[in-house]
């Protein structure tokens, strides 16, 4: 009887795994207000850094990158850095087709990069801060009335995309002649 017992406490001590440390708590992420992107150019080999905010629009070639959310993790843990994108090509025949919309990872640039035939772009980081001026200070400069200005355009989706722009009182004549008085 004493060997079925030592046997059963062997069984169980065998069975009965170490419990395994508890997981450190996993903190917020962090929500960024600009998403940082890297673009290349495979026909220069140019590569640039841009920084865009969410949910605004940034022209990079014939592509226009949108971010819509960018999270990072704090400075004490593992980084894990990602951001929800849409990618428009702009074709030649100036139609928008959209090419991508998915997560990039930072951590993991091949993963979900965007590879056109021409430019390829992918998630750097998210920042806090950017040197680009944010879009709300962009379009208060914008909206200051200046001395000589034209008369304002439709907006751009209320014009077909292959209308020609309007004239303005400084256009050149056709034959490239001087049209001003020479009194």
């Amino acid at each position: 009887m004493f060997a079925a017992a030592s046997v059963l406490a062997a069984s169980t001590a065998v069975f009965a795994a170490p419990q395994a440390p508890a997981a450190p708590p996993v903190s917020d992420r962090i929500t960024n207000p600009v998403a940082e992107f890297a673009g290349i150019d495979k026909i220069t080999g140019r590569i640039i850094t841009f920084d865009v905010y969410i949910d605004e629009t940034v022209q990079f070639g014939a592509l226009q990158v949108t971010p819509r959310v960018c999270y990072s993790r704090p400075e004490t843990e593992q980084p894990k850095t990602d951001s929800f994108v849409e990618v428009d090509e702009i074709t030649l025949d100036r139609k928008i087709r959209r090419i991508f919309t998915g997560w990039m990872f930072a951590e993991s640039p091949g993963l979900n990069a965007v590879e056109h035939a021409v430019y390829d772009v992918w998630l750097k980081g998210c920042k806090q801060k950017s040197d680009v001026p944010p879009p709300t200070a962009a379009k208060a400069d914008t909206g200051k009335p200046k001395t000589n200005a034209a008369k304002p355009k439709a907006p751009a989706q209320e014009q077909p995309a292959d209308a020609a722009p309007e004239p303005t009182d400084a256009a050149p004549a056709p034959d490239g002649a001087d049209t001003t008085d020479q009194n």
